[in-house]
């Protein structure tokens, strides 16, 4: 069989991800046809993705893994998963930054996205508990080609996460003394019961911080994350101005969600009134 040349690795796996996510597992035969690539090619994108933990081998293909609420991905094992979806989300919420604005970014791999996304919006102050986040803007302005004055970045002190977040009292407390326009959360899961919820309980608290910080909050999550639970819920639906999501999100869930906060999904017409 000839390889699709089309396809980058991390798409494949991306792909690969959202069939066993959707379906509840798929078979290697199964992937080969509709990716287009050898047997070969489709058993190694599946053990890289069980080694990640995204995803269980089982014999002749794989099933989702049945993750725990405190259970807490790194930065490296999200990045590959959903590319697409984030990259529309973040082309989308970028627009909902002024120039001129003070704005925050939480951790995570789609506030990533956005990041490189707001290079281009000028005058902006960047409140980040994201060590991802502030070296986009770092490098932006210190190294070849660089854009001097992109932004002013406060980056706050605290704890790493496995997701690159900085998180704890250190955290909290710079937080909780500063306030801005607009705050980007990217989010473990998010549900009409539980809200706004991570598995991390001190990354659960400098979330909260951060909510209280803004004058508006835009949630940034593709459709995988609706309906996940994590250990500890740090804000309900009705703190969120926005959410912006990408297509894949269920039409039930839009009628769910459209209820409670101004929903944009990224590549489509916005319908309904803002809040």
């Amino acid at each position: 069989m000839s390889e699709n040349p089309n396809l980058l690795a991390e798409q494949r796996r991306a792909l690969i991800v959202d069939e066993v996510r959707r379906r509840g597992g798929v078979r290697v035969n199964e992937l080969t046809r509709k990716l287009g690539v050898s047997d070969m090619t489709v058993r190694r994108d599946l053990d890289a993705l069980a080694r990640q933990g995204v995803l269980e081998k089982v014999h002749g293909g794989a099933v989702p893994v049945a993750e725990a609420s405190t259970h807490e991905p790194g930065f490296e094992a999200k990045s590959s998963l959903e590319l697409t979806a984030k990259e529309d989300i973040a082309r989308t919420a970028a627009t909902l930054a002024a120039p001129g604005t003070a704005i925050a970014l939480s951790g995570g791999t789609t506030t990533y996205a956005l990041a490189q996304r707001l290079l281009d919006v000028p005058d902006l102050t960047i409140v980040t508990n994201s060590v991802r986040v502030a070296d986009v803007f770092h490098t932006a302005q210190g190294g070849p080609g660089s854009r001097p004055g992109t932004a002013t970045v406060v980056l706050t002190g605290g704890v790493r996460t496995p997701s690159d977040s900085l998180v704890g009292p250190v955290a909290d407390q710079a937080i909780a003394s500063l306030h801005f326009d607009v705050l980007f959360l990217g989010v473990h899961g998010i549900s009409l019961e539980a809200g706004l919820s991570t598995p991390n309980l001190a990354e659960a608290e400098t979330n909260r911080r951060l909510v209280h910080s803004a004058r508006r909050v835009v949630v940034v999550a593709d459709h995988t994350k609706w309906g996940t639970v994590g250990l500890s819920s740090f804000a309900s639906l009705d703190e969120v101005d926005t959410l912006v999501t990408d297509a894949g999100l269920p039409v039930e869930a839009r009628a769910e969600v459209s209820e409670q906060v101004r929903l944009i999904v990224a590549g489509e017409p916005e319908s309904g009134a803002d809040i």
